[in-house]
């Protein structure tokens, strides 16, 4: 497994000046690849999906839970809170709004539902330090819900990336046009929820 790598402003994680604790808020290329994380089937077919039922923009970050059959049961998605790139501020969102989509499964001794997140942002596929710090939010997040880790994808003007697999494709891309989904009306219902704006979309979802 091979990453990338990228400065980024916003994803910055600061050593000095009070906030030191962030550092441990953050997974870098050679952690998550130890983690072993399960693979995808299809990744494509998951990203295609998830990029036309939310249609997100930069700064949009999208959790979705697949059963062992890797069939999507429920996703949401929410708009990152403008700042610095914290995992805990992250791994709070995440699990707030699992906790809206679907119940835990922590009375199971095994977890058998695994949740992947797709976080669309600007830039390239090469690992920066927020996604680090997503990375850590997820799997603190599944950990709380009782859910394995699954998969950590970006989605970038160039298209998108699984990090730590070396798997991506041109599209769709940030600026790619939302495939249509007229055909989920004849499945089982997903529970889906999305954000509002960046400033609420850590603390509420609207049903969609």
């Amino acid at each position: 497994m091979t990453f990338g790598f990228a400065s980024s402003a916003a994803a910055s994680v600061t050593t000095g000046g009070g906030h030191s604790g962030h550092q441990a808020r953050t997974l870098g290329p050679s952690e998550w690849a130890a983690a072993k994380i399960p693979l995808l089937r299809s990744p494509r077919e998951l990203v295609g999906g998830l990029h036309s039922r939310h249609r997100p923009v930069p700064g949009t970050a999208v959790v979705a839970v697949l059963d062992p059959e890797e069939r999507l049961v429920a996703s949401a998605s929410f708009a990152r809170r403008a700042g610095h790139a914290d995992g805990w501020e992250f791994r709070n969102a995440l699990l707030a709004h699992l906790r809206r989509v679907i119940p835990h499964d922590l009375r199971r001794r095994t977890p058998v539902r695994t949740a992947a997140l797709l976080y669309c942002r600007e830039g390239d596929e090469r690992w920066t330090e927020e996604d680090g710090a997503w990375m850590w939010g997820l799997r603190d997040a599944c950990t709380l819900h009782g859910l394995r880790c699954g998969a950590y994808i970006t989605l970038t003007e160039v298209g998108w990336q699984v990090l730590g697999e070396g798997r991506g494709g041109r599209r769709p891309h940030t600026h790619s046009v939302p495939a249509d989904l007229a055909w989920a009306a004849e499945q089982d219902p997903v529970p889906t929820s999305t954000g509002g704006g960046a400033a609420a979309a850590m603390s509420r979802a609207a049903a969609r």
